[in-house]
């Protein structure tokens, strides 16, 4: 058994047997990036020099915080007894905002490599993404990562593994990605049990696109899976949902880095160049056909991405409004997903109400562009949509609480999820009290092994995307982990809580709450935003209410000028008069003046860093 450089194996147009697609599906920091890097190494289309940690992981942000954003592919060459097979990996995102990119991959490929933590076992994401691999009737290697750790069980978590789905704990492999040890056997086992790609290479040209990118100088570069037919370079070809034509400029296979070929055949693994600039051309789960000889049936499971988290997006300093509407469009050409459109709020001035399939998907983002277009932002509290029906049958849907209507509301409607959270049974109590605190339903509970649970809990979208996470991280330990998936929508008794400065009310601060939590919602921003803003030459009422109903209350005290410092002694009805004329300038004051909200207190009450500016 040897290794090749990539050069020494071309697209085997019409050796479908020879090629095997595989993807690693894993729960987040499981080591899959680790182990593509072996991968690499020991087939040799990576030589040691140009060797790094997290090879294929591209961005900064991906290296820096240890997760794959993107999907990305890589053709490599392995031997098994004389015979050189090309193997095509797609190492895949592990996150559950990025589920979408997994699926599509998925589609892409034949088997997957189900890579599970030989110190952690089982989590959420590594059981959701294993369904969705049996869904798609892939052939599924279960593998051991990490079996060098002083903390690894490998006994223990392989019939674990075992029990899930089917077999004996001998089968489960048992590597190391960082060490190596484990990694040939695991090539050889994806040779030996991943069936070969099927498809018809007579039929009408017919690819699967399951991930896209922007490059700046090229474009678009496309990246599909061949499953019908054949593709060659300057070839007309047609995105069968936009119905969009280009010219195939290039079209060749990663090995990781593009290298041209002369077309791409039945279950190929390729990608494809156009000189498109727009990524919105290159849908994610569309189909590509040839225009002369086109396909008639696009191929299943193509939907659009659709966000499920709302914030504005700010900036600090209100000129760069302009630079923020260039960076989102720049963004838009490498994250298909993101959706915005302008509002603006009379707190925080002009800005974008932005769309994102879930919160690391908002920090993804933020975080790009305050560093790749240095930016400076204000993000408004994450909010879900809401759909409004009102008492004369007409429906409104809410994606801001500013949208909320004022008139009688028959019904509110919201999106719920199907939660899962996988933990050590030692802390069922904590998580079931955390779950019934955001309004959950308990769907059922599963032991997984002798120590690790499964609780499944139906959940409103709203009380997850705040601090959920964070909370069940803290009260298991680190332990906990979760996935979910929408479950649709339910009627809710919500209501939006305005604040008001002085009887305005002020839309960055307004909420859409469940009736129970508004009191305490109401309390809490209005004591926060008495520590916040400043003292007026007058006094100040700040107020938490429900339409017309106030529900919690705070003043702001005026700072006083002692107008009798110059009375000493004398008559009292001098003193009260002095007193009387002050009163007078207040409430005239009152009429006419305007609560000034410094920028960094609306940040630090939409952020909860009150304690923070009063350090200050």
């Amino acid at each position: 058994m040897t290794s090749h450089s990539a050069s020494d194996i071309q697209p085997a147009s019409t050796d479908t047997w020879r090629l095997r697609n595989f993807c690693i599906i894993a729960h987040i920091d499981h080591g899959k990036s680790t182990l593509a890097d072996r991968m690499l190494q020991l087939t040799g289309v990576v030589d040691a020099r140009q060797m790094r940690e997290q090879y294929l992981d591209r961005m900064d942000i991906e290296r820096e915080r240890g997760i794959t954003i993107k999907s990305q592919a890589v053709r490599m060459p392995w031997t098994v007894d004389n015979k050189t097979h090309a193997l095509n990996m797609i190492d895949t995102p592990g996150h559950v905002d990025f589920t979408y990119e997994v699926s599509r991959s998925l589609a892409a490929c034949e088997g997957a490599l189900l890579l599970v933590d030989a110190a952690q076992g089982i989590e959420a994401q590594t059981l959701a993404n294993l369904y969705l691999a049996l869904e798609n009737d892939l052939t599924v290697i279960p593998v051991l990562n990490k079996i060098d750790l002083p903390a690894a069980d490998p006994d223990r978590y392989a019939k674990e593994l075992a029990s899930l789905i089917g077999g004996s704990p001998e089968d489960v492999l048992r590597v190391s990605g960082k060490t190596g040890a484990g990694v040939a056997e695991l090539l050889d086992r994806v040779v030996e049990t991943i069936p070969a790609p099927r498809g018809d290479p007579n039929a009408p040209a017919r690819a699967l696109i399951f991930d896209s990118v922007y490059d700046s100088y090229r474009g678009v570069i496309t990246y599909v899976r061949m499953v019908d037919g054949s593709l060659a370079p300057k070839e007309r070809i047609e995105m069968m949902s936009t119905k969009a034509q280009h010219e195939l400029l290039e079209i060749g296979v990663s090995s990781p880095e593009p290298s041209p070929s002369k077309g791409l055949g039945v279950g190929e693994v390729g990608y494809l160049i156009t000189g498109v600039k727009d990524v919105r051309q290159s849908k994610v789960g569309d189909t590509v056909t040839g225009v002369k000889n086109r396909a008639t049936q696009s191929l299943p499971g193509y939907t659009e991405p659709k966000p499920m988290v709302f914030s504005g997006l700010y900036p600090l300093d209100g000129s760069d409004y302009p630079v923020l509407r260039e960076a989102l469009d720049k963004l838009k050409l490498s994250d298909a997903a993101l959706v915005y459109e302008p509002e603006t709020s009379v707190a925080l001035g002009f800005g974008f109400r932005c769309g994102f399939l879930g919160l690391l998907h908002l920090e993804i983002v933020s975080e790009r562009l305050e560093r790749e277009f240095g930016l400076e932002l204000i993000a408004t509290a994450p909010s879900v949509v809401y759909s409004v029906e009102l008492d004369d049958g007409s429906e409104i849907l809410v994606t801001n609480p500013s949208e909320f209507p004022t008139g009688k509301v028959a019904k509110v409607l919201e999106p719920v999820v199907n939660a899962a959270v996988l933990a050590p049974k030692d802390y069922v109590g904590v998580i079931m009290e955390l779950c019934q605190s955001r309004r959950g339903v308990l769907q059922g509970m599963e032991y997984l092994g002798e120590d690790r649970v499964e609780i499944r809990y139906t959940i409103p979208l709203g009380e997850i995307v705040f601090d959920f996470f964070d909370q069940l991280k803290s009260k298991t330990a680190g332990y906990g982990s979760l996935d979910y998936e929408p479950a649709g929508d339910a009627e809710g008794d919500l209501v939006k809580v305005d604040i008001l400065l002085q009887g305005d009310r002020v839309d960055a601060f307004s909420a859409i709450v469940h009736r129970d939590n508004a009191y305490s919602y109401g309390v809490l921003m209005t004591q926060r935003l008495r520590e916040l803003i400043p003292r007026q030459q007058f006094e100040v009422p700040i107020q938490a209410a429900i339409g017309a109903r106030v529900i919690a209350r705070e003043n702001i005290r005026a700072m006083r000028k002692d107008v009798l410092a110059k009375c000493y002694g004398g008559d009292i009805t001098r003193k009260r008069k002095l007193l009387e004329k002050q009163k007078e300038g207040k409430k005239r004051m009152k009429m006419v003046g305007r609560v000034e909200v410094p920028q960094d207190a609306f940040i630090a009450a939409l952020s909860g860093d009150v304690e923070k500016k009063k350090e200050k």
